[in-house]
């Protein structure tokens, strides 16, 4: 089965949470309230460096993919 890159997803216990889920490596949860991101991943050390210049970016495509489904959802 593919999957797409980011999910959406909902639980009732936080109610005032929007998690996006991305389902490619490096897999992750953020939660776009706070920022705050769980990884599903071990990282070595030594690609702990390389995971922090790319968590900016993957935070924007989170942040981005979020809206553009908003949007869809409001243009209905």
């Amino acid at each position: 089965m593919e999957l797409p890159k980011f999910l959406i997803g909902d639980n009732t216990d936080y109610q005032d949470a929007i998690f996006v889920i991305h389902t490619d490596y490096p897999r992750f949860i953020i939660n776009l309230v706070n920022d705050e991101v769980e990884w599903l991943e071990e990282f070595a050390p030594e690609d702990e460096k390389e995971l922090a210049s790319e968590t900016e970016n993957l935070v924007q495509e989170a942040t981005d993919f979020y809206d553009r489904e908003v949007s869809r959802y409001e243009d209905q």
